[in-house]
């Protein structure tokens, strides 16, 4: 007899969720059509099931948000903070009571496990809003001038991984310093934002101080261009973020930029096996890998190898990988078919290049787009697997002998994110964590996120700091 425990399925009802057919712009306080008339679908990434029509904002659609916002801006700037803070407060409350059908919104558009949805992105979505409405009404404590004055309107572009919390890591510190918003969701995942919309004429919010604009890449765009916008925040992939660059360069323009990552997840041979095994597990496996963040290079010590990689190979056989809304799933739905393809062209060129590949006996539902969690070892700095991000579950396996030698590769990257360090040594930690070159560093832990922390990272990961009081900045003039 199996000594395995077998999960009985535990789906989360889809009826807490009301989608319309269609959803038209936000724009001014209302839903208003596009001028151009185009459509487009977007899909459950689980079933390929189509979920709502959306529009594909124009130039046109984009000159009437960054109009509107530059309207409500002259009040929005002028309330006291503590007037705006009351805004931010009611928006964080509202999240909380409508977390569940956000929740399972979010898992339905995107693919990620509702546990993930439901215990790590709402909550964090909620405590933005929160957090930042306490600057409000300080921002002259907050270290940059005794008056620091918003800078205008904010363009926004958020990518399709964690659709409602990067709206939160935006729209709260812009609003906070008092600056208006017109926001881009990801084109495969907008519906998050459209019922943020929907929150924000629920809390009151004024007119215009909050546009939301869905389209494709080509909306996004005429966004980062329109001359009417005073600062741009993007967080998406490295080649889209030299392009906003490019066009932003010339102008007086602010410009924050969270781009892709390549993080390393030291694990040193005095570490907590088990301990490093979850961090592992939570660094490359979390929301499917799909995670800038993620800590996709494993750098183990070479005389616990083999120790970790038996351990870390039976935790991956207890993964479940399956449908998003049963609340027992570890691994969800792989967001696109572009990104699945994505996914698996360089898992093919890991096999060829000679790495070798590993994943857990797991069934794959036949509809959707999905792809087993996956262990590479036998890999060198030079494989495609070790330098490009997958931004999937992909893990690749490298080792080190000394510390010197572990931030030698850690820090052979062009990113500069996160990194992970796993030792029992405080010393060991602190040096480490001097060395290497990335904007988050975690230790004994990976992926623990907190609004007051600053987020962001080097080279070819960005520019500025998301979160905490330096999150701020970007959104003041100073």
């Amino acid at each position: 007899m199996s000594s395995a425990f077998a999960y009985a399925p535990a789906p989360e009802s889809r009826s807490v969720v009301d989608l319309a057919p269609s959803y038209g712009l936000f724009i001014d306080g209302e839903f208003t059509e596009g001028t151009g008339g185009g459509l487009r679908k977007t899909v459950s990434p689980a079933t390929e099931e189509v979920l709502a029509e959306y529009t594909q904002g124009t130039a046109e659609d984009v000159d009437r948000a960054v109009q509107a916002a530059r309207r409500a801006f002259e009040k929005w700037s002028a309330l006291p903070g503590a007037e705006r803070a009351k805004y931010l407060f009611r928006i964080a409350r509202i999240i909380q009571e409508r977390s569940r059908e956000l929740a399972v919104l979010e898992t339905l558009d995107n693919g990620k496990p509702i546990r993930e949805a439901r215990d790590a992105d709402l909550p964090l979505v909620a405590a933005h809003f929160f957090y930042y409405a306490g600057w409000a009404d300080k921002l002259g404590h907050a270290g940059f001038g005794p008056d620091p004055r918003p800078l205008g309107v904010a363009g926004q572009v958020i990518p399709w991984n964690f659709p409602l919390l990067m709206l939160a890591w935006k729209v709260a510190p812009a609003l906070a310093c008092g600056n208006t918003v017109v926001l881009k969701p990801a084109e495969t995942t907008p519906l998050s934002a459209l019922f943020f919309a929907d929150i924000c004429r629920q809390a009151g919010l004024p007119k215009g101080v909050v546009n939301i604009v869905t389209g494709d890449g080509s909306t996004g765009a005429s966004l980062v261009a329109h001359p009417g916008i005073d600062k741009v925040a993007f967080t998406g992939s490295t080649e889209v973020g030299k392009a906003i660059a490019r066009t932003v360069a010339g102008t007086d323009k602010k410009l924050t930029l969270e781009l892709g990552g390549k993080a390393a997840n030291i694990v040193f041979d005095d570490a907590a096996v088990d301990q490093a095994v979850e961090g592992i597990v939570n660094g490359i496996f979390f929301n499917q890998g799909h995670v800038c963040c993620a800590g996709s290079r494993l750098l183990v010590q070479e005389s616990i190898q083999d120790e970790l990689l038996d351990a870390l190979k039976r935790r991956m056989a207890t993964l479940r990988v399956g449908d998003p809304l049963d609340k027992n799933t570890d691994i969800g739905a792989i967001n696109s078919a572009e990104q699945l393809a994505r996914i698996t062209e360089l898992a093919a060129a890991g096999e060829a290049e000679g790495a070798e590949r590993w994943s857990p006996s797991c069934e794959l539902p036949g509809s959707g787009y999905w792809f087993a969690p996956t262990l590479f070892t036998g890999v060198t700095q030079a494989h495609r697997i070790a330098r490009e991000e997958v931004f999937g579950p992909v893990l690749s396996v490298l080792t080190f002998r000394t510390p010197e030698e572990a931030v030698a590769k850690a820090n052979n990257t062009p990113y500069g994110l996160s990194a992970g360090i796993w030792t029992e040594k405080g010393s060991r930690m602190l040096w480490m964590a001097n060395q290497l070159r990335a904007g988050v560093i975690w230790s004994n832990t990976f992926n623990k996120f907190d609004p007051a922390s600053p987020f962001g990272g080097y080279k070819e990961s960005g520019f500025g700091r998301e979160g905490g009081r330096h999150g701020l900045e970007a959104y003041l003039n100073v």
